[in-house]
């Protein structure tokens, strides 16, 4: 027999991942980021402090063509399977963080803002705060589009 296969296998044991000693019914609260531009809808779970990741998963990731990145549909793929990691780790309770593109561009949160939202509800997760974290302007740089705006 070679050197190998004499060695004994080192078995690894894993160390559980999410919340430890959590009692039956007790809620665990995560935050979920959720950033809906009109290019692409994020869906990114931390813990309350924002410094821990636990799951991001993108509406790009779930869709084929590129223009189907910020649809509604994108944004519910992504919220299942963000939802679906969070109860595998224990968590199940969120707070919401909503952003849109903010700055000098649209303060309106992209098409699939609100079906991401509706999911997580939806997989069993209790929503807590709901917060719209979209960056205002206070003064900045000019505008996009010049003294007469866009002409379509």
């Amino acid at each position: 027999m070679s050197k190998k296969a004499k060695k004994e296998r080192v078995v690894k044991e894993e160390a559980p991942l999410g919340p430890q000693n959590v009692k039956p019914g007790e809620l665990v609260w995560a935050v979920a980021h959720i950033y809906a531009s009109f290019n692409d809808t994020f869906v990114h779970i931390t813990d309350l402090s924002g410094k821990e990741t636990v799951v991001r998963v993108t509406g790009g990731m779930k869709v084929k063509s590129d223009r189907d990145e910020s649809s509604p549909y994108a944004a519910m793929l992504a919220a299942k399977d963000c939802a679906t990691r969070c109860e595998q780790i224990g968590i199940n309770a969120l707070h919401i963080k909503l952003r849109a593109t903010g700055g000098n561009r649209t303060k309106t949160p992209g098409p699939g803002a609100q079906a991401a939202l509706r999911q997580l509800a939806r997989a069993g997760m209790k929503i807590g705060r709901i917060e719209d974290v979209t960056p205002i302007p206070c003064d900045g740089t000019r505008r996009k589009g010049g003294r007469r705006g866009r002409r379509l």
